[in-house]
């Protein structure tokens, strides 16, 4: 059974924050909204403070400051051509900016460059060589591109530098997933769950590894909790029925394959495992195309959607 695939990544940008305060011109309310960068749920009153900051008269550093922020906050609206626009200006304005570097770098894995992406995150390590985000987004486009030993290197380094760093561990997890290396994978999970018990992602991940170790009940378990952390998560539900599935509990799947659809009607990894489901273990054909047809509609290039 397939897999969702944003689970195994952080979907999430992550940006960083100033690390010193400017002396500004603008309120300090607008500033303290224009540094709150992932804060998506206020991201447009966010970028309209730093756009008012960048209307007034601030000194050249601040105004780096301002578009290198505004660019993150872009960042976290999914719009990276908005984000990269602010960065290349920030970068103008203050080339050793190392979070401007680090922001572009989202902006350029979000877009799938991740060559451009890696190479402003080496800038932003040559400028702060402490600066563990950077390494933990390096880290994640190397996973992108698949290169798992340089991407457990990386958050290596990012966890060296700050140990209570959750989502590292999380990431390292999912690199020695890749890896076929399941224990190692889980230890990772325990401990990001450990600096932070409702971390959903962790959880679910954590279960993914136990499935492929056939510990079926642990990540029966460990979704479970996923699903109520964050009950609109529909990977958890996909990759939950996979889980019964295996164990040969096709109902539950069917239930939980349901849910993901209810969720997320567009991933046609979710209509494709409840066809199969339907069709090899139910012997409900006309079920099963149905989910096969509105799969190739949302995916015509999914071989497994025929």
């Amino acid at each position: 059974m397939e897999r969702a695939r944003i689970l195994l990544i952080v979907a999430t940008s992550v940006v960083a924050a100033v690390f010193s305060w400017p002396v500004h011109a603008a309120s300090t309310r607008d500033w303290d909204q224009c540094k709150n960068v992932n804060n998506a749920k206020n991201a447009d009153q966010n970028i309209a403070a730093c756009t008012r900051i960048l209307s007034g008269k601030e000194t050249r550093a601040n105004r780096a400051v301002a578009y290198a922020n505004r660019c993150g906050l872009w960042n976290t609206k999914h719009q990276p051509e908005r984000a990269l626009s602010d960065c290349d200006q920030a970068i103008r304005l203050d080339r050793k900016l190392s979070f401007a570097y680090n922001n572009r770098g989202n902006a350029y894995s979000a877009k799938n460059d991740y060559d451009r992406a890696i190479a402003d995150y080496n800038q932003a390590i040559d400028l702060n060589p402490r600066y563990a985000l950077a390494f933990n987004n390096r880290g994640l486009t190397y996973s992108d591109k698949k290169d798992y030993d340089r991407a457990i290197v990386d958050f290596d380094q990012a966890i060296r530098l700050n140990r209570r760093y959750a989502k590292a561990y999380q990431n390292r997890g999912n690199a020695y997933y890749h890896k076929h290396e399941y224990d190692r994978a889980i230890k990772d999970y325990d401990e990001a769950i450990r600096l932070n018990p409702r971390y959903a992602l962790a959880y679910s991940n954590r279960g993914n590894a136990y499935d492929a170790k056939k510990d079926y009940d642990r990540a029966i378990a460990d979704l479970s909790k996923a699903t109520q952390l964050d009950p609109k998560d529909a990977s958890a539900f996909n990759n939950r029925g996979n889980v019964y599935y295996d164990k040969r509990d096709y109902d539950r799947a069917i239930a939980d394959y349901s849910a993901a659809i209810r969720l997320d009607p567009k991933d046609a990894v979710y209509l494709r495992n409840r066809a199969k489901t339907y069709l090899d273990k139910k012997g409900d054909i006309d079920r099963a195309m149905a989910d096969v047809n509105e799969a190739i509609r949302l995916d015509p290039k999914g071989a497994r959607g025929y």
